[in-house]
This record gives C-alpha cells, sequence and structure tokens, in this order.
C-alpha cells in the first residue's frame, strides 16, 4: 500500500466523522429554534403578571403556579374546554376513519358506475378552501337544532375528501392476490375489508386519526359560530375569550396553551413510528 492510499484510508474515517459532527449541529440548532415558542410558553405560564410583562424573555422570578391553580379551583373552565375538545376531536376522528376507509376502498377495490366522476369530484373538493363550505354548513346545523351541541363539532367533518383520497392510494398499492385468495375461501366484501384490508393498512389509518385529530382539535372558527356558551366551548375558542377577559394575565394563557399542546404532544409522540411508516410506505409504492 502507497503512502497516499494509506493517508486517503486515514482521511475518510475523519471526514464521516466531522460531516455527522456538522450534521447533528444543524439539527440540534433546528431542534431548539422549534422548541423555543413552546420552551417561552411554559416559561411564562409559571410567571406572576407583573414579572411576565417587566421581563418577557427571564426565567421566572419568583415562580408561580397560581396559574394553574385557578384551573383546578374552578376559577376558569379550562378543564372544562379540554374535556370538549377531547371529546369532539376524539368522535370526529373515529367518525372520519369510518367514512374514510370505506370510501377509499370503494373507489380502490370496487367497479360501479359513475366511479370515476365520483373520484374526480373528491379530487375537486380537495381545491375548494374549507372557508366556503362555513355558511352552508352553518345553515344545516341550524335548521337541524344541533347548534350549541357537540354534534355542531363532529358531525359536519365526518366525512372529507382528503382522507378519502389519502387512503385510496395506500389500498391501490395493496396486492390484488391477498383479497382473491380470500375470496376463494369464502370471505365476503365486508370480512375482506375488515380482517384483511384494514390491518394491511394501519400505518395510513394511524397518521389520517393524527391529521383529523390534530384538525378537530386546533379548529377556531367553526366552533366560535355553532357554540354559543361557554360551558360548552372547546379550547381553542375558549383560549381567545379567555385572553380578551384578561388581557395582563399572560401566565394564565399560557398556562391554558401549555395544557393544550399536551395532548397534542402525547398523541404524536405515541403514532410518530406509524406516521414514519406510513410516510415510507408511500415513497416505496411512489
Amino acid at each position: 500500500m502507497s503512502a497516499t492510499t494509506s493517508i486517503v484510508t486515514r482521511r475518510r474515517p475523519v471526514r464521516r466523522l466531522t460531516a455527522v459532527i456538522v450534521l447533528y449541529t444543524v439539527l440540534g440548532l433546528l431542534s431548539l429554534i422549534i422548541a423555543l415558542p413552546l420552551i417561552w410558553m411554559m416559561i411564562t405560564s409559571f410567571k406572576t403578571d407583573s414579572d411576565a410583562v417587566q421581563h418577557p424573555y427571564s426565567l421566572p422570578n419568583p415562580v408561580s403556579a397560581d396559574a394553574y391553580l385557578s384551573f383546578t379551583s374552578g376559577q376558569q373552565p379550562i378543564l372544562r374546554w379540554l374535556l370538549n375538545s377531547f371529546g369532539a376531536a376524539t368522535i370526529q376522528t373515529i367518525l372520519i376513519l369510518i367514512t374514510a376507509s370505506m370510501g377509499a376502498y370503494a373507489l380502490a377495490r370496487m367497479d360501479f358506475a359513475g366511479k370515476k366522476i365520483i373520484f374526480g369530484l373528491v379530487v375537486a373538493m380537495l381545491m375548494v378552501p374549507p372557508v366556503v363550505f362555513l355558511l352552508p354548513n352553518y345553515l344545516i346545523v341550524r335548521e337541524l337544532g344541533w347548534l350549541d351541541t357537540m354534534l355542531a363539532i363532529t358531525i359536519p367533518g365526518a366525512a372529507g375528501s382528503f382522507g378519502i383520497f389519502f387512503l385510496r392510494q395506500f389500498f391501490i398499492g395493496l396486492p390484488k392476490e391477498i383479497e382473491e385468495a380470500a375470496r376463494i375461501d369464502g370471505a365476503g366484501d365486508v370480512r375482506i375489508f375488515v380482517q384483511i384490508v384494514l390491518p394491511l393498512v394501519k400505518p395510513a389509518l394511524a397518521t389520517l386519526a393524527v391529521l383529523s385529530f390534530l384538525n378537530n382539535w386546533n379548529d377556531f372558527l367553526w366552533p366560535v359560530y355553532v357554540l354559543l356558551s361557554p360551558e360548552r366551548m372547546t379550547l381553542q375558542p375558549g383560549l381567545s375569550m379567555l385572553q380578551g377577559a384578561y388581557r395582563e394575565h399572560f401566565g394564565i394563557v399560557m398556562a391554558g396553551a401549555a395544557i393544550a399542546s399536551i395532548p397534542v404532544l402525547i398523541i404524536f409522540a405515541a403514532a410518530q413510528r406509524q406516521i414514519v411508516d406510513s410516510v415510507t410506505g408511500a415513497a416505496v409504492k411512489g
């Protein structure tokens, strides 16, 4: 082995180590930048009102948990709003998974008249801004007598074009031989769909569930229109009311925002692997 080859061989591990260090440094800085708003929110939630105004970018001095204690003492209906949001998001997510999976499977596997036209309409609906449906949905909910009820914030969004389009792509990628073998064994369409097809697309279902839950959880505009009573409010519009009523109580507002972020972080952490699997699976199929 020549001297030049030996030098090049020794330099390769050094270059790889340097590349790894640079990569992790950049990723660490990006993670810190992304987490800074969350960190600042948590720090502010433990400050007093005067400390939050006078020293917005410093550590709490003194540390105060009055904002969180006000929720448990019943002074603010944050916990009630939290339960309303969690219930509405959970119910709507379940309904979306049912309707989207059935619609997507029909468009992916079944043959019927007008199939291409229906799929074209589904794709076209993706191009329409959701705010366009605000007035029609409100009129329908009002005529049904659902204003200021849980039905108003769960049923209108229970069937969406995105979920159908999203799951259809995964159903198309499944080998048809599996379903044909099940039919030879005497399985019907319902059994094939429930026991064979759905388990094969669990990552996609988990991803759609997370996206649907977050969409309902973070929804602000629609609950403002259809929920009239403060005790029936969900968390996002409720926090805006809290901010309007307590303009100088930044600790209370930030504590409410911190509570609102906890379920989202837990759900994402629990479904992270499924989301990654669905993304990589879609990339391989594509």
